[in-house]
């Protein structure tokens, strides 16, 4: 498809019989949530390997954490998570040890999982060694906050617990309130375990095993997934509503059809075109926008085979990318632009815009003294999961790529094994988006840059000056070396540049103007727990 084909394509289809019809929707009871996305959960278990974004919605209302984070009203009326206040959820207290070097948890007394089974501390001491041992993401997040084997966990008696810290680390506490350390009703999983897969994985992707706010009524994956209430619920308020119908239609402009017919009350995965014209419009729905922070889109290099294992021609291709037509055509001005910078890096602010911008007889250069200016073949990936972004970046990067002798085959690579390929590391470019759930710039570059099999350093990336700026900016002692620390490091991935930072997605959400208590998260999933009809 050209070029001018896509950016004007329209899709349509037929949803005959796959939704409810407007009549239906105005009969639909006020606890009762319909949402619409592109694509849904690809497992129940944010543990298993490959687990998709959505996923980690269904690991956010089924299960309970020790704690969760407080929320905050900006100034226009949004609200967000507070990452500066930790707030109490399957733990009721929790008290650091003089020395610091622990901190103990008390638990509910009164929590159960799903299935009526009291949680104890048991439950969460093998939820957390599972955590640390089944390795891949699960284990890297947990690894983030310093939270590395079984040992440091403790069940002092049935409703306390107690983490040990190996070393002083400003993570450790915030870690904790992430998806991930997710409490598992173990028993249940242990039934269900075999001697091959010890901690229940192959069953944990199809069932639930928590105590969290919904229970997973039914699941049929690739077309919609269904919450009910528990109405046994004690961490926290009990949602209002009873319960979410989360379906998947993979055409967008159903999508948006259904939205405003009314036949659907929220959805957070229109193309940012869409999302442009309703803000613009003062349409009859409602769209609220939030800059995600620690977050950008990337092109990325594999710099461990030819030819981007110069770095020579990593600059090439950062030099001849047409930011300001990925932006305007590909992501509509919804974002913020990480492009065009004045100088070198001054700030510590992340994510900051690099030198780079359109220049192409500096790219050109580049390859005549990398020794390719008759240029090369290669390969571009993206997720279709994100297509709507993903597809017409591509294009307009190939165009732009052809210009320096560079000629591109796109890749399309389905979203339900857009992880899995990711962490194979062997793709030569690829589109991506990655958002660091805690809002640190060395926590972004632990997962992204660190060469010790960072699993989302998906250039394949190892550098041991950055590897080390890396650690002296989550240990730091004092704020100088801290600033002087996250300053060379942003510059020195600048320069290397295995992975082009592009833009600074936002987070956009349309809604029924009905649909209240919406909350910004880090993780970007929804919290049916907080969501209301007025």
């Amino acid at each position: 498809m050209q070029r001018r084909q896509f950016l004007s394509h329209t899709a349509a289809g037929s949803l005959a019989g796959a939704l409810p019809l407007g009549a239906a929707a105005q009969a639909r009871p006020k606890d009762v949530l319909v949402v619409a996305n592109e694509f849904g959960p690809n497992s129940l278990d944010i543990h298993t390997v490959g687990a998709n974004r959505p996923s980690y919605g269904v690991s956010w209302v089924c299960y309970d954490r020790l704690m969760t984070y407080g929320k905050k009203k900006l100034p226009d009326g949004r609200i967000v998570y507070d990452r500066d206040k930790l707030e109490p959820e399957l733990a009721e207290s929790w008290q650091m040890a003089p020395d610091g070097n622990s901190v103990t948890f008390k638990l509910r007394k009164n929590a159960k999982f799903h299935d009526g089974t009291p949680v104890t501390a048991k439950d969460v001491k093998w939820s957390f060694d599972r955590a640390v041992t089944v390795g891949g993401f699960p284990t890297f997040q947990m690894a983030a906050g310093s939270l590395e084997k079984p040992e440091q966990f403790e069940v002092v008696d049935d409703h306390t617990f107690r983490v040990k810290f190996i070393r002083r680390d400003k993570l450790s506490m915030p870690d904790l309130a992430v998806p991930v350390p997710s409490i598992f009703n173990s028993e249940l999983v242990k039934k269900n375990a075999t001697p091959q897969d010890p901690w229940g994985l192959l069953w944990t992707r199809n069932n639930v095993a928590g105590g969290g706010a919904f229970k997973v009524e039914s699941w049929r994956s690739g077309q919609e997934i269904v919450y009910v209430r528990n109405d046994d619920w004690k961490c926290g308020p009990l949602p209002k509503l009873r319960r979410i119908v989360q379906r998947d239609v993979p055409n967008a402009g159903n999508r948006r059809a259904l939205l405003l017919k009314g036949d659907i009350d929220i959805t957070f995965d229109l193309p940012p075109k869409d999302f442009s014209e309703l803000a613009r419009e003062g349409a009859a729905v409602k769209v609220t926008s939030m800059p995600i922070e620690n977050a950008m889109f990337y092109l990325g290099m594999n710099v461990n085979k030819p030819p981007f294992d110069n770095p020579k021609v990593r600059q090439a291709v950062a030099w001849v990318l047409p930011y300001d037509k990925l932006f305007d055509n590909a992501i509509y001005q919804r974002a913020n632009k990480l492009y065009g910078a004045a100088g070198p890096v001054k700030t510590i602010a992340w994510p900051q815009p690099t030198q780079y911008k359109t220049d192409v007889a500096k790219a050109k250069a580049l390859m005549a003294e990398a020794g390719l200016a008759g240029g090369l073949e290669t390969t571009l990936s993206f997720d279709l999961g994100g297509a709507t972004v993903g597809e017409p970046m591509a294009v307009l990067i190939q165009e732009a790529l052809a210009t320096i002798g560079i000629k591109v085959q796109i890749n399309k690579i389905p979203g339900a094994t857009w992880r899995a390929a990711l962490l194979k590391k062997d793709m030569p470019m690829l589109i991506n988006r990655f958002g660091g759930w805690l809002d640190y710039p060395e926590y972004f570059f632990f997962w992204c840059y660190h060469g010790q099999n960072a699993v989302f350093n998906t250039m394949g990336y190892q550098n041991p000056k950055l590897d080390k700026l890396i650690t002296n900016a989550r240990f730091a002692e004092s704020k100088p070396i801290y600033e002087g620390a996250v300053k060379e490091m942003i510059q020195l991935a600048y320069d290397e540049v295995p992975r082009i930072p592009i833009m600074q997605p936002t987070m956009d959400v349309a809604m029924q103007k009905d649909v209240q208590g919406y909350q910004y998260w880090f993780h970007l999933q929804p919290d049916y727990r907080q969501l209301f009809k007025a």
